[in-house]
């Protein structure tokens, strides 16, 4: 899933037009890390807008939330929100490929197997 929000990333950066000026940055305002805890806040001329909040997890890693956005070429805005956790990177935006429904119901001798092995490894 990382790898895919940052291939998308990559593309929109690859497919945006090229301009010869530096893109001016109208915020920065970042917490630097205390006790694990961080925050950071950007914003550019462009449209782009990034803001993370971070904090010490109870496994040793650092959980992260954020929002991000930039704009379209239609000026239209997308939105990706995020999680990083012990549960690893959860991204939502309405963008993000979704896997399709399952075609057809599960037979129920395939259920029973399911609750066979669960009970073996309950054993």
């Amino acid at each position: 899933m990382i790898f895919t929000v940052l291939a998308l990333l990559v593309a929109v950066a690859a497919a945006a037009p090229q301009q010869d000026r530096p893109i001016a940055i109208l915020r920065d305002d970042r917490i630097a890390p205390e006790g694990g805890s961080y925050s950071f806040q950007y914003e550019t001329e462009n449209g782009i807008r990034h803001t993370e909040d971070g904090s010490p997890g109870e496994k040793g890693q650092t959980n992260a939330q954020g929002v991000y956005s930039y704009l379209l070429d239609d000026g239209s805005v997308v939105e990706v929100t995020y999680v990083a956790n012990e549960n690893g990177f959860q991204a939502q935006s309405p963008l993000l490929p979704v896997a399709p429904a399952f075609p057809h119901p599960i037979p129920q001798f395939v259920l029973d197997q399911i609750a066979f092995a669960q009970q073996q490894e309950n054993s």
